[in-house]
């Protein structure tokens, strides 16, 4: 059966316009709740938010959904996405629920759900709750209609949680530390973690309106951080998205640290100390080569998935893995965490900063990133990528790329594009390879 309405991450849309509407969350609300009524206790459904003006509408329409099936809500108002994962098992809740498009504009909206062991659901519960949409749910009768309630430390409860997976022994005293957080989820949360342990922060985006979640700040748009560490004279740069499951590190110089570096100085540090679990780390098919080889070299494991956070977080579980992430900033340290959370990964970066006692671009640049380009080929419909000219040319790069390099084609999971990406040592090699296909694509395509 396949998905109408779940994608990668939840169902995710631009608000007012199917299937992000107040109608559709109400039902979303319903069908959701119903599933979940298991056994004979009082259900309860925790929901978190990021700072859209458009939350509230979501917020209220499935606040009704929930108590019209005879579940009670307790609402945590904005928070990040990892905390609804951690507070619902914590709360003895039967379904978290987190309102947000992660690192998209203002004017998308999604709903990501959780179980009640607090990690995103499966494929086959999402499946089952798409067919309750449509469907006659049974509604509560009067008397056991769902009450509807505030939980005002839920903040409190996330920021104590998050400073617990510092090391003890350490503190960020004197380490001057600017933090982005989007004007999203985590524009009170993070700030104030750093701050309880030690950190002299320097806060940027942290002014939500409703209007400007990850406008031109944030993981997604580093620029403003890159220029206010250079000019405060900051140690380290964090920056979060809209609702910080995601963070990109920029050291005191200015650069860029990508994801794929800051999995390298996580799994590199927490086997050395003993601490990294399944002999490795899982990633997706886009990170780097470089990456690869590292890990290699010092006996570290690098298992790949699909693109999707969903995907390396399955692997993990599957094999024991406590370490995973995207090269997009994507951590999952399920040590801590039941799904990516920026602020606890940020924090074990800055815990192998004070450790080392060296700048951040010493600590933080752990390989040689090998020429990596992607290109998008759009296309009307149709699958150009079954096309045997295609295919001749794609077999053709594969074979002029064996040994130093790899290879990755894939149909977008959210527009119609075909997404090409090489690498290898040769940026020459890579660019063209890559240019040969996306024009065999484009011309299969039309």
């Amino acid at each position: 059966m396949g998905r109408r309405f779940f994608g990668t991450d939840g169902i995710r849309g631009r608000t007012n316009k199917a299937p992000m509407t107040a109608a559709m969350a109400m039902r979303v609300g319903m069908a959701a709740g119903r599933h979940f009524l298991r056994g004979d206790h009082r259900h309860r459904v925790v929901i978190g938010k990021d700072t859209r003006l458009s939350g509230y509408m979501i917020e209220n329409a499935l606040v009704a959904g929930f108590t019209s099936v005879g579940m009670d809500v307790v609402q945590f108002g904005p928070i990040p996405t990892p905390a609804v994962g951690m507070l619902a098992p914590s709360m003895r809740a039967d379904l978290g629920v987190m309102i947000s498009a992660s690192h998209n504009p203002y004017y998308d909206n999604g709903i990501k759900l959780f179980g009640p062991d607090g990690f995103k659901l499966s494929d086959e519960d999402e499946l089952k709750i798409e067919a309750l949409i449509d469907a006659d749910v049974d509604l509560a009768e009067s008397a056991g209609i769902g009450r509807a309630r505030r939980v005002e430390d839920a903040k409190g409860r996330y920021i104590h949680a998050v400073k617990s997976t510092f090391p003890s022994h350490l503190r960020l005293d004197g380490l001057r530390i600017v933090i982005d957080c989007a004007n999203g989820a985590a524009y009170n949360t993070a700030p104030s973690a750093l701050w309880e342990l030690g950190a002299d922060v320097v806060a940027i985006g942290v002014t939500p309106n409703g209007t400007n979640i990850n406008d031109g700040c944030g993981s997604t748009a580093p620029g403003l951080l890159q220029e206010t560490v250079v000019a405060s004279g900051a140690d380290i740069g964090i920056a979060l998205d809209g609702d910080a499951d995601r963070l990109i590190v920029v050291d005191e110089k200015g650069q860029i640290v990508d994801g794929d570096q800051i999995m390298a100085l996580i799994a590199t540090e927490w086997a050395r100390i003993g601490k990294l679990k399944g002999g490795g780390l899982v990633a997706t098919v886009m990170s780097n080569l470089g990456l690869e080889r590292l890990l290699i070299g010092q006996g570290i494991g690098l298992e790949r998935t699909k693109v999707g956070d969903r995907y390396v977080l399955e692997r993990m579980r599957g094999g024991g893995f406590n370490v995973g992430g995207e090269q997009s900033g994507h951590m999952i340290l399920s040590d801590y965490a039941t799904t990516g959370d920026g602020t606890i990964a940020a924090l074990q970066v800055l815990a192998a900063l004070v450790e080392a006692g060296k700048p951040a671009s010493e600590v933080m640049h752990r390989f040689d990133a090998v020429p990596q380009l992607l290109k998008n080929v759009r296309f009307a419909g149709g699958k150009p990528l079954d096309d045997s000219e295609v295919q001749r040319v794609i077999a053709q790069a594969e074979k002029e790329l064996n040994g130093s390099g790899r290879l990755v084609i894939r149909p977008s999971g959210t527009e119609p594009v075909i997404r090409v990406m090489a690498e290898g040592d040769n940026a020459d090699q890579v660019r063209d390879v890559v240019d040969r296909i996306c024009d065999s694509v484009a011309k299969a395509a039309g």
